[in-house]
């Protein structure tokens, strides 16, 4: 758990049309993050899957973890020329107070969302939940680390979907 405690959680059930706009979310956040930048182009037409991660998706599978925010991680296919900028990370409204307000935005009506993305490597052939699970099992970068902690749900496509839970 982060160091925000239960008092600073929601404790609601996360629901199909929840993960609906989360999706709606990162959808849009993609489409403004590759109109101002435009030399990403390269990776506007290689997303594998978009995934509710961490906390919240743990939420989704156990309804114990609770909510802090949304980290919401669009994959990419891996793309040889250029590496994908891991760094990235921009915030949203949840737009809903349906499950409280995050601690440290204290201006927006719902929780904090967290759009990131990362490059996987696909293998031909592979299915996406097969590439997710690789990248979760082999890989050793600190995300990959991270994100095994706790639970992946699909918010495209398959929404819903559970792909990893611990």
């Amino acid at each position: 758990m982060s160091e925000v405690g239960k008092d600073g959680r929601s404790f609601l059930k996360i629901e199909f049309s929840d993960l609906k706009q989360l999706a709606e979310i990162a959808r849009r956040d993609r489409e403004q993050f590759f109109k101002e930048k435009p030399e990403w182009a390269t990776y506007a037409n290689s997303v594998l899957c978009v995934a509710l991660c961490q906390g919240a998706a743990k939420h989704y599978v156990d309804c114990e973890t609770g909510i802090n925010d949304f980290d919401v991680y669009t994959f990419y296919k891996a793309n040889s020329t250029k590496r994908w900028y891991a760094k990235r990370i921009k915030s949203y409204d949840f737009g809903n107070s349906k499950f409280g307000k995050s601690i440290d935005k204290p201006k927006f009506i719902g929780r904090r969302v967290d759009c990131l993305g990362r490059a996987i490597n696909k293998l031909d052939g592979e299915s996406i939940q097969s590439a997710l699970l690789r990248f979760l099992e082999q890989g050793k970068t600190k995300t990959a680390v991270e994100l095994k902690k706790k639970a992946i749900v699909l918010l495209e496509p398959d929404c819903g979907t559970i792909v990893w839970s611990i």
